[in-house]
């Protein structure tokens, strides 16, 4: 026994050892892959106007924004919430660093006295204001806004926190009003600018045109080499610049829960069942055993569920009905009590025939005549009623007092047994048929819910995993991974064009160490280990990668081919217009069946597209530069070449005062600005975003 103790002893001392070296290489392991050790930018998540922005600087800003936050909400941030909160920290940097380096450029600052008057002033800060209304004047109390600055000093240091980064961003929204404001100011609208709006708005041309799309030369008629393929691209490479994406594909092994762990939340439920029978504190019992938010509540007649209306006749109270299986899972449902409710419920059907006059009097009570000789309520009320009840048969459900109008509500409640009422009824809304359904009752069921979710259990998640897994271990590369996933069937899902920083994966919601891994380990062709996600396991392979800058030449070539096939084809439709002659209809019927000629009668210059060509506002700018009576020469349009003639141009007379459209064009070119600024510092801060590699 002693040399058994011995033994256990030292094995104990041994196993602590092995699983400190364990744990030691798996973290140098991890470092060593990711470089956090040994390279001086894993610190590091990005660069903003030339300053590094460590990963401690960066994390007490979000730590900043989540006291605040739990401040406000008095609960910690969810996993959902916490991007957003990065999202803000992230932005206060870049607003620190790159426009606060331009405010100071220009000299904006606030002073203290800006400051007084968004606090106390006659500028008060909304949010400020709304924080220190008084209840019962609706005013803002200034006196209760001093004294919590007085107390400030003593209260708890997030609360002084929130305060300061309140304060902060009062004063950099002001900053960032008064920089704006000094580009808004230099904007102005000429009153030839403002006519040139009032001309463009008001004009109306009428139109006569020939159409022959692109698509009616074939491809094999037309080519275009190589060299102009580079050529264009070379010269408008500008329109190629792109954010650095990769792109991956995937398949997911689902976990859904089995016959068996259906089974087992049934039997177990059956268990609960008894049980619920004899609790005293259905209510509490409920949300005790209960996975749904739901579980007590008041009924009436119609809103039971589905299960216990079905059966209303012979409940009572006490019974515990189930489980029945629905969306949400199984459900136990107990009749805790039967009260007399201080609302009434009813259940109708009606007809409405609007109007007031004696026509539609007449005509209702001629429906009425016909469904008391024997005519279907439902069908006469699919026929002839004029309101979003006919098209099921007239059917409006159950109501409670005080749903319907007056004069509607008394005939329904009044009514001593089910059946047609022997007189059409007036309201504001017409003249109705109606026919109770169910008569007023009082009676309310106070119902006890426990919801069970089906989830999956040990052995299908296990299950799951080993497919999963033995999947990523049978592929190296993009070759095998097809090649495996053609043999097993399994459904493949693209992903192109993923940024570093973003959450969700087509199908997959948020799935972020996904992402993760394809912008921090991933290489072209690598297949990643398996990863869990809430309903599934996933295993990818990383396709392609596009650098920040601009699109490989080879990536666009297919969409630049397809644009200058399509001015090869214009050339062809032009050429063998040019040789014709006569009216557009002559052109037309010269030319063939692909040229049609369309008119418009009331063009203007602020559209967009032509009928029956679509998107165009090149062609529709060639329509307002000829004169009435005037025929252009083919214009190359966005699908297919065009030949228009200009019928007539209705030009809008002069007016003595253009101001409504100078301010029009002030507010629409004001707007513009801040977006245009922030994109503006933005880009001139050139902003390195590596947060991916953290979070």
């Amino acid at each position: 026994m002693a040399l058994i103790n011995t033994l256990r002893n030292r094995m104990g001392k041994l196993l602590v050892v092995v699983i400190g070296f364990s744990i030691l290489a798996f973290v140098l392991a991890d470092f060593l892959q990711n470089g956090s050790i040994f390279s001086g930018n894993q610190t590091e998540v990005g660069e903003i106007a030339g300053k590094t922005i460590s990963i401690q600087e960066f994390q007490a800003a979000v730590e900043e924004r989540e006291s605040s936050y739990i401040l406000n909400f008095n609960r910690q941030p969810t996993e959902q919430e916490r991007p957003t909160l990065r999202q803000q920290a992230w932005d206060y940097l870049i607003s620190k660093y790159a426009f606060d380096k331009q405010y100071a450029a220009v000299g904006t600052d606030v002073t203290d006295d800006e400051i007084w008057d968004m606090l106390q002033g006659k500028n008060i800060n909304p949010s400020l204001k709304q924080s220190f209304t008084n209840p019962e004047t609706g005013e803002y109390d200034r006196e209760r806004f001093l004294n919590y600055l007085q107390q400030l000093p003593s209260l708890d240091p997030n609360v002084r926190l929130q305060w300061e980064l309140f304060k902060n961003d009062l004063i950099q929204g002001r900053r960032r009003v008064k920089y704006e404001n000094l580009l808004t100011k230099t904007n102005y609208v000429t009153s030839a600018e403002a006519a040139r709006e009032y001309n463009a708005q008001n004009d109306v041309a009428e139109i006569k045109y020939l159409y022959v799309p692109y698509y009616s030369v074939s491809d094999s008629l037309v080519s275009v080499d190589e060299s102009k393929l580079k050529s264009y691209y070379n010269e408008r490479k500008e329109q190629y610049k792109v954010e650095g994406t990769r792109s991956l594909k995937y398949v997911s092994f689902d976990i859904i829960p089995s016959k068996d762990d259906t089974a087992y939340v049934r039997e177990e439920l059956q268990l609960l069942k008894e049980e619920f029978k004899t609790s005293e504190d259905d209510s509490t019992f409920a949300s005790l055993n209960s996975d749904a938010l739901t579980f007590f509540g008041k009924y009436n007649a119609g809103t039971l569920p589905a299960q216990l209306k079905a059966n209303i006749s012979n409940l009572s109270e006490g019974d515990v009905r189930g489980p029945y299986l629905d969306t949400e899972g199984f459900k136990l449902y107990k009749l805790s009590q039967v009260v007399e409710d201080t609302i009434g419920y009813a259940k109708a059907s009606h007809i409405l025939i609007k109007g007031e006059d004696d026509e539609a009097r007449s005509k209702a009570r001629g429906i009425l005549n016909e469904i008391k000789a024997g005519a279907d309520f439902s069908a006469m009320a699919r026929e002839h009623g004029t309101d979003g009840t006919a098209n099921r048969g007239g059917d409006l459900g159950w109501f409670e007092t005080g749903k319907m109008v007056a004069e509607f509500e008394e005939a329904v409640f009044n009514a001593k047994e089910p059946g047609l009422l022997n007189n059409v009824v007036k309201t504001q809304f017409g003249y109705h048929i109606i026919k109770v359904d169910e008569v007023k009752t009082n009676t309310a069921y106070k119902v006890a819910t426990v919801t069970r979710e089906i989830l999956p259990g040990d052995e299908t998640i296990n299950n799951a995993f080993t497919k999963a897994d033995l999947f990523a271990s049978s592929v190296d590369d993009i070759k095998s991974f097809d090649k495996l996933t053609s043999e097993d069937s399994l459904t493949v899902v693209p992903a192109n064009k993923l940024k570093a920083n973003d959450r969700r994966v087509v199908t997959l919601g948020d799935a972020r160490q996904i992402v993760q891994w394809l912008f921090s380990k991933a290489s072209k062709g690598d297949v990643s280990e398996v990863f869990e996600l809430d309903e599934a396991y996933v295993v990818a392979v990383m396709t392609d990668e596009i650098e920040e800058g601009y699109k490989p030449f080879s990536t666009v070539k297919a969409e630049i081919n397809t644009r200058l096939l399509r001015d090869e084809k214009g050339k062809v439709i032009s050429e063998k217009l040019s040789g014709l002659s006569g009216s557009l209809d002559e052109i037309a019927d010269a030319y063939g069946a692909d040229a049609n000629v369309y008119t418009s009668s009331d063009l203007l210059m602020t559209a967009t597209s032509l009928p029956s060509v679509g998107y165009d506002p090149k062609a529709v700018g060639s329509v307002f530069s000829l004169e009435s009576g005037e025929t252009s020469k083919p214009i190359n349009g966005e699908n297919g070449m065009l030949v228009i003639k200009m019928e007539n141009k209705t030009v809008a007379p002069e007016i003595a005062d253009y101001s409504i459209y100078k301010t029009q064009l002030e507010q629409k070119i004001n707007g513009q600005v801040g977006y245009g600024i922030s994109e503006a510092i933005k880009e001139a801060a050139e902003i390195e975003d590596e947060r991916y590699r953290f979070y």
